[in-house]
């Protein structure tokens, strides 16, 4: 025996298609027509009680075996007009039997199949009303609009007005939430009846299908909510074999599950008018009352034009108020493109004025995440959470501008600074880079209208599943944690605008970076090119004085007195020291020449090569080398060689009066390799740390240790070469240690990016 209970798809269930019915409301018959010869393809089945005529007899025949010939011309002249509305509602007249006539509202429209359906309802007067009646009807409402001032006043009017007109026991007024759920901003009722006002109701008590419905028919009826449907005959449709689709029809039954919603409140009519803004549902205008109720078509088409009226004036107030808003949102914006425009990094101009920032979007704190560095204003949370967020949005959002009010649900690490973020607002400037606003924790007291976590239940009976609504709408309070103040359109379109300006920034300094870096690079070779030549050029003259002065001391040596020996010897060192320098210059000249094809080498080859050359002076010193185990890395082993060379050979030169000990240590941090070189020397005074890599700066004499001062800048030229970077760490008699990095990705990826400025900008 299976006792496993079947999976039950609650969103499948929530989003039916309703839209698609084989029942309609008893009070009024439904024909479906086929164009243009008006022939019936389907009826509603209750044709027999209203006309007396079988429902299977009027299959196939035509509109005009209904009705006069006077009345089909009428109508086929309205369908043939450009709008089908302008002949709704027209009434006609139906031979029952004999001389017995009865009067209906007809309405035409086409649906999404482009078939006629006719919905005919009985006439409760045979006249339409009057103009002039529907003026007086409006204009008392109309002058109540003038004299109220907030938007919560003319709610009130809506209600008020419609339920004098209509005679419901209560007329509400439900406002939609940005999450689906309503709430009941206006109502007017009978003394008796619980009130409503003031409670929010979930989103399943509206689902989307029926906000859907709600978007495309304006206006919609239940008479009588204990009545049974009426069918369709035939059921399918014989065109499309399928269940006629009556999204726009008046008639058209409400599904089983609103029927019992409106049982559970005690509901036996309803009328129901949509608020539309921007094409989206806004909001409805709820009449209900106790007992059955009819309205006519022309009443109810009065309420709805009323309900327009006054709501278009609802939402030119709400555009008033938020235009002072939009006001001050667009000139902060302003302010800081032109801040931005003005530096040099948009980083700075966005935080030059901190308030201006943050007012942008009403935040209490605001964060630039760019290149894995964030800059901070307010109260934000902490460098580390905000790495974590920023990792998050990447991963999982996709769109250009993200915004919540209850970021710890659907983030929960965020729960952690609830306190200053439970709202944030986000942007994209482009991969991994965000400017994000943040909002803190807002606790509040939500009436509902019955437990929301309880709002409907899933009955199953015969093997059909099924949606039930809850029976209690007794206030149910709730504290909601987590939450901050909502964003508001105005303040989204503010930042969505401000994310184009630093765009357009950004970019701009990308093509002037770009540039100038090519100015840089043109301005370097020509650099290069003359201390090569000049270096060349140099020698010539210095070896003609070196050999001219040698020639002199041979030739007259024995003519010259003892100072005059000295001159020639200070003449020959200098000559001397000015042909190592000319050297050195050149091999400094040569660093980024040489570092064209970088590739894979093992870090011990070049330490081998240095500990070659330096072997004389390593034997002479007495100096012990030794080395962690060695990577292999992307590099030039010339240019290695010759950095272990400067660094070990210093080591050995500014050793103390103990033999040197030299250790090369290698470790991997992040996308890096860290190297090490570490002696027992005498040791550099750490204020000269930055120093000692300008080039020629010593800080010695030349008495003391010789050399020219340009070793460490080529080491410093040749590990930057490699987009690396090098420094010291030392203390006066307490030995020195070197460190110097060589990126994992080496330096063939950086070329790369150099040539994509902009990428690496955006990087």
């Amino acid at each position: 025996m299976n006792l496993e209970l079947p999976v039950i798809n609650l969103i499948s269930l929530k989003e039916a298609s309703i839209h698609l019915s084989s029942e309609i409301q008893p009070h009024g018959i439904l024909l479906v027509l086929e164009e243009p010869e008006l022939k019936i393809l389907q009826v509603s089945t209750n044709t027999l009680k209203i006309f007396g005529i079988t429902p299977e007899s009027m299959l196939q025949k035509k509109l005009e075996d209904l009705l006069d010939p006077f009345q089909i011309e009428r109508i086929q002249t309205g369908l043939c007009g450009v709008d089908i509305d302008f002949i709704n509602s027209t009434k006609v007249w139906v031979r029952k039997k004999g001389d017995t006539y009865i009067v209906f509202d007809a309405v035409f429209h086409r649906n999404q199949e482009k078939f006629l359906i006719l919905e005919l309802e009985p006439a409760i007067t045979q006249e339409k009303i009057p103009f002039l009646s529907f003026y007086h009807l409006v204009q008392s409402s109309i002058n109540q609009l003038q004299k109220t001032s907030n938007l919560r006043e003319f709610g009130q009017v809506i209600v008020q007005e419609i339920r004098k007109i209509t005679e419901f026991d209560r007329v509400m007024l439900y406002k939609f939430d940005d999450d689906g759920h309503g709430s009941v901003v206006a109502e007017d009722k009978l003394e008796i009846l619980e009130p409503y006002l003031g409670l929010h109701y979930p989103e399943s008590d509206i689902p989307k299908p029926a906000k859907k419905l709600f978007v495309a028919n304006s206006i919609r009826i239940i008479p009588d909510s204990s009545s049974e449907p009426v069918t369709i005959f035939p059921i399918n449709n014989p065109i499309s074999d399928r269940p006629i689709d009556l999204t726009n029809s008046i008639l058209r039954s409400a599904a089983p599950c609103h029927i019992e919603y409106l049982h559970n409140m005690s509901v036996g009519a309803t009328l129901t008018i949509s608020l539309i803004k921007d094409q989206k549902l806004w909001g409805l205008i709820a009449c209900h009352h106790q007992s059955p109720k009819y309205i006519s078509y022309e009443l109810r088409k009065a309420c709805e034009f009323l309900g327009r009226v006054i709501f278009a004036e609802i939402s030119a107030r709400e555009e008033t108020q938020d235009y002072d808003h939009r006001i001050n949102l667009t000139h902060i914006q302003l302010v800081l493109i032109e801040y931005m425009s003005q530096e040099e990094n948009f980083i700075d101009g966005l935080v030059k004025n901190p308030q201006h920032f943050l007012d942008l979007a009403s935040a209490q704190g605001a964060a630039v995440c760019y290149r894995g560095k964030c800059t901070v204003v307010g109260e934000t949370p902490k460098e580390e959470d905000l790495n974590f967020l920023v990792q998050w949005l990447k991963n999982n959002v996709e769109e250009e501008i993200f915004y919540t009010d209850s970021l710890p649900q659907i983030y929960p690490d965020a729960e952690n600074f609830k306190n200053v973020a439970s709202g944030l607002l986000a942007i994209s400037i482009a991969k991994r880079n965000y400017v994000l606003w943040f909002r803190p924790e807002v606790i509040q007291t939500v009436n509902w209208g019955g437990d929301p976590n309880q709002a409907f239940e899933v009955s199953e009976s015969e093997g059909n599943v099924s949606l039930c609504p809850r029976k209690s709408f007794e206030l149910w309070k709730e504290t909601v944690r987590l939450t901050s103040l909502p964003w508001k359109d105005v303040e989204v379109k503010a930042v969505l605008e401000l994310r184009k300006a630093i765009i357009n920034i950004v970019l701009r300094q990308a093509d002037e970076l770009a540039q100038l870096a090519q100015d840089l690079e043109r301005s370097n070779a020509d650099l290069k090119k003359f201390a090569y030549v000049a270096s060349h050029d140099l020698q010539e003259p210095l070896n003609q004085v070196v050999n001219y002065v040698q020639l002199l001391e041979m030739r007259y040596g024995k003519q010259l007195d003892k100072d005059a020996q000295e001159f020639i010897s200070y003449a020959v060192e200098g000559v001397t020291l000015m042909q190592t320098l000319i050297d050195d210059v050149l091999a400094y000249s040569k660093v980024d020449m040489q570092a064209i094809a970088f590739q894979m080498i093992e870090v011990k080859t070049p330490l081998d090569r240095a500990l070659g050359n330096l072997r004389q002076r390593i034997d002479e010193s007495g100096a012990t080398i030794t080395h962690d185990p060695l990577p292999t890395v992307m590099a030039d082993s010339t240019q290695l060689m010759q950095l272990f060379q400067n660094l070990i050979g210093n080591a050995i030169k500014f050793h103390s009066h103990q033999p040197p000990q030299i250790h090369v240590g290698a470790k991997r941090i992040e996308d890096a390799w860290l190297f090490s070189v570490r002696d027992n020397g005498i040791g550099i005074d750490p204020q000269f740390s930055d120093r000692i890599f300008v080039i020629f700066q010593r800080l010695h004499t030349r008495d003391e240790y010789i050399g020219t001062g340009i070793g460490l800048a080529i080491c410093k030229k040749i590990v930057e070469c490699h987009r690396g970077r090098i420094w010291v760490e030392s203390e006066q008699s307490e030995g020195v240690t070197f460190y110097f990095t060589i990126p994992v990705g080496g330096h063939e990826l950086e070329r790369r990016n150099r040539r994509k400025t902009q990428n690496y900008l955006f990087g």
